[in-house]
Formats: C-alpha cells, sequence, structure tokens
C-alpha cells in the first residue's frame, strides 16, 4: 500500500479504512471455514453462529490496525485521520448490532 503525499487527504484515508475491514471480513471467514472443514475447529466454534459472526465483524475491524500503523510512520496524518475515522463507524455499527446482546446477558 504505498500513499503518496498527494494523496494525504480524508477521503482517501476513508476508503482504505472502509475496505481493509471488507477484505479482512471474506479472508478470516475463509480462514474459519477452511479449519471447519478440515475438523480443527469444530470444538472451538460449538457456540451459537452469532457469537462467530461477532468474532469474525470484531476480527476483521482489528484489520484497519494495519494502515493505521503504516500511515502513522509514514506521517500520513490526514489519511490517517479518514482510517481512524471509518474504524469508529465501523465500531459504531459493531456496538449497535452486538452491545446489547453483551451487555444484558443473563
Amino acid at each position: 500500500m504505498r500513499v503518496l503525499k498527494e494523496n494525504d487527504n480524508i477521503l482517501m484515508g476513508l476508503m482504505i479504512g472502509a475496505t481493509f475491514p471488507v477484505l479482512g471480513y471474506f479472508l478470516i471467514e475463509m480462514i474459519f471455514d477452511f479449519l471447519t472443514n478440515k475438523g480443527l475447529m469444530d470444538a472451538v466454534s460449538a457456540g451459537t453462529s452469532a457469537k462467530r459472526l461477532r468474532t469474525l465483524a470484531l476480527m476483521a475491524l482489528c484489520c484497519n490496525i494495519i494502515p493505521i500503523q503504516f500511515l502513522n510512520n509514514r506521517y500520513n496524518k490526514a489519511t490517517l485521520k479518514g482510517v481512524l475515522i471509518a474504524t469508529f463507524i465501523y465500531a459504531g455499527m459493531w456496538l449497535i448490532n452486538f452491545g446489547r446482546e453483551l451487555l444484558y446477558q443473563g
């Protein structure tokens, strides 16, 4: 991922921040499916499918750590802000979808 100084703007960061979790979600889902098909993950993922979806979404959200660190080291502050905005939007969506389930178990 090469971000030039001319492309150091919030819109570029929003695009990067919106793309990485989606790609990460599909990659992690493929890995989970592969491990399940091989029989290596049956005991681990014996819980409900909601737990698996929640975990996949959270791991996909964490995929934004890679561009955040990269952009922070390159001093692309405007692009970094865009990635962080996208990350907070995704985190808010995750909290809206799964927060009630986590906070009010019982």
